[in-house]
């Protein structure tokens, strides 16, 4: 099983001023490479009759050496592969966007989301690591030594600089305290799960909100790129970095506490691009990380020999009597606490349709392994689950 790894550099100024050379001419290869296979798409609607072949990432390597390399002396101030992968990358987007599965590839800017591959003779210490050109960097944290990557991604972020790669993980099974769970997500407890456990979220933004607002606000005067405006741009940078890191260790702790003590995790697939159309909720489901969080699921549950179900959904948790069975016509968001019309059955909202998303994942399980009578029964007996 493959996990990524990504630590913070501790590099001085030298490097500093080396490492931002290559994610420089990374973007330029990157646009220079997206301008020619716009002009041959042009030509190739303007002429249907005479259509040029569509360039490889190899054919726009070659075209980057003959026509653009060779006129431009700082190219061969950095590696080569940080070109090399930029039109690699650029090539993989063009596929992605003749599948349809994403968007036209987008011109790159100075500033966002700077990164470069590398590749090469890289070696590994206790709190190092050498790669090409750059030589030996510096890191705050052990590295593992016991794998050696073949290639590395350094990115930065605000005025920190990072390396990632690529680690080969064995999976391993964890004792279980459940066989199965619910698990629920909503917006004033991030997730509730069947056995009444409750696990609130960061909310790092609705923290820091009023900081960040301050800074924004005396920036908004300053002259977009100057040297005043980009030195602002470092502490807004820097904040928004604490946001997210404090949501990312949240939601780390509780999808690792999840996936190492159920067995088996049910949870709904939440239309969250759709959610974040409410006006009134965006700002606070954007800040509870939904789909972070059922992505963490998926690979640590196959980390820990876990199993998640994803619940269909269209299928009712929240208006379902997890008791009875009974559904009811219409739900509204401000009733907090689930009522029974048919069998009195009284429980809180959250809780209600996380022990319905136990039941269905109990149901698909059923259905997906070909269970016998016997075995149906078992579960029956010990998860109480009313099937259909």
């Amino acid at each position: 099983m493959l996990l990524g790894f990504k630590t913070q550099l501790k590099v001085n100024k030298q490097q500093r001023l080396l490492l931002a050379q290559h994610p420089g001419v990374a973007r330029h290869a990157w646009n220079q490479g997206l301008a020619l296979c716009q002009q041959v798409l042009l030509h190739n609607k303007l002429n249907p009759q005479d259509k040029i072949k569509f360039p490889t990432a190899i054919d726009l390597h070659k075209w980057l050496v003959a026509a653009i390399k060779s006129t431009l002396p700082w190219y061969y101030q950095v590696s080569k592969c940080a070109p090399q992968y930029a039109l690699r990358y650029l090539s993989d987007a063009f596929k992605s966007f003749f599948k349809k599965s994403k968007g036209f590839p987008k011109f790159k800017k100075k500033g966002r989301h700077d990164s470069f591959t590398l590749d090469g003779a890289i070696k590994i210490d206790y709190r190092k690591i050498k790669i090409p050109v750059i030589g030996w960097l510096k890191t705050y944290e052990t590295l593992p030594t016991e794998y050696k990557p073949k290639c590395v991604t350094i990115s930065k972020q605000a005025d920190k600089w990072f390396i990632s790669w690529e680690l080969e993980v064995n999976p391993k099974s964890t004792p279980k305290n459940q066989e199965f769970v619910g698990v629920d997500l909503g917006i004033n407890h991030l997730a509730t799960l069947s056995t009444g456990e409750v696990f609130d979220g960061a909310k790092s933004y609705k923290k820091y909100e009023s900081k960040l607002a301050r800074m924004q606000y005396l920036n908004r005067h300053k002259l977009r790129g100057s040297n005043n405006y980009r030195k602002a741009q470092i502490p807004i940078a820097r904040l928004h970095q604490k946001i997210a890191n404090i949501r990312k260790d949240k939601l780390h702790k509780i999808t690792t506490y999840i996936s190492k003590n159920h067995a088996v995790i049910g949870i709904e697939d939440l239309n969250v691009s759709g959610m974040l159309a409410n006006g009134k909720l965006s700002k606070a489901i954007s800040d509870m990380g939904f789909y972070e969080f059922r992505r963490q699921l998926e690979y640590k549950t196959q980390l820990y020999g876990s199993k998640l179900v994803i619940v269909d959904r269209f299928y009712p948790s929240s208006k379902t009597c997890s008791s009875c069975g009974e559904k009811k016509s219409s739900l509204s968001l401000s009733q907090r606490v689930f009522k029974c019309d048919s069998c009195g059955f009284e429980s809180d909202r959250d809780l209600n349709a996380a022990i319905n998303l136990k039941k269905e994942a109990v149901r698909l399980i059923v259905l997906a392994c070909g269970l016998d009578s016997a075995d149906t029964a078992r579960l029956k007996q010990e998860e109480k689950v009313n099937f259909c």
